[in-house]
């Protein structure tokens, strides 16, 4: 359907507490073959739904990465890690990027495109442990040559890449256990608790990769991972402890903060 959104989809939405209900309505109205479609989308919506499971899709970065459900949702406060993570490779003719807890495989598509663009050369590898969220990446990364594996952190990754990446992007789970009840519906009812649940401290999975980080990283390669405010000493401490060269960077217009290890 391709006409503006019906008013009463768009109060639905707003009595549901979408914040942005006339975008959401916009659409739904788009997305559904017909009538009878939207409604079933503003139903499953209003009853909580993520909008991306019910488009199929994300926008992030200005592309649209397909999402399926039970499918981590890429948040556009990560936008930022990718940032850091490209100007990294500023001045280089190729590196390695390793797309760690790669989810939808949001990370590995920008960080790779926006290298490419800029006429760097990138050998992408992407790795979760949730097999919907890899069959979802292999869909995403299909056009960019990369190869996903499926497993936990590095254990399913061949041997041949210790000591060759560059550039070791892991959007690892940071959110508190204690704190997942506290989660937004759409988050905590629908999205898979393994890409949520950090731990204790939420960052329990985050030190299992900065403990092996090293073995992985190419000489001046580095980790870059998004951790919440409170979290940000614990982290850099534990970067340094691992014999990475750790520090923080910070976005006020992204509301987000990246941790990032770089091997000597």
């Amino acid at each position: 359907m391709r006409s503006d959104p019906p008013a009463a989809v768009v109060a639905a939405l707003r009595s549901a507490g979408c914040v942005f209900a006339e975008e959401e309505a916009a659409l739904l109205t788009e997305a559904a073959a017909d009538p009878a479609e939207l409604a079933r989308l503003v139903a499953e919506r209003t009853a909580g739904t993520p909008l991306e499971y019910l488009l199929g899709w994300v926008a992030f970065r200005g592309r649209r990465i397909a999402v399926t459900p039970g499918v981590f949702v890429p948040r556009q406060r990560t936008g930022f890690l990718v940032e850091q993570a490209v100007a990294a490779a500023a001045g280089r003719d190729a590196v390695r990027v390793l797309d760690l807890c790669c989810g939808s495989g949001a990370l590995g598509v920008c960080v790779t495109t926006e290298l490419r663009a800029a006429g760097v050369a990138v050998d992408l590898v992407a790795a979760d442990i949730d097999p919907v969220a890899t069959a979802c990446a292999r869909a995403n990364l299909a056009g960019l040559g990369a190869a996903v594996y499926t497993g936990d952190l590095f254990a399913p990754l061949p041997a041949t890449l210790r000591g060759t990446v560059d550039l070791l992007l892991a959007n690892t789970p940071y959110v508190p256990s204690g704190e997942i009840a506290r989660l937004p519906p759409e988050a905590r009812d629908h999205e898979p608790r393994v890409a949520l649940d950090g731990g204790g401290d939420g960052l329990g999975v985050f030190r299992r990769v900065a403990a092996a980080a090293g073995d992985w990283l190419a000489p001046g390669g580095s980790l870059f991972v998004e951790t919440g405010t409170a979290q940000t000493g614990p982290a850099v401490a534990t970067l340094r402890a691992a014999g990475l060269d750790a520090r923080a960077v910070s976005s006020d217009e992204h509301y987000a903060t990246v941790v990032v290890g770089t091997a000597p």
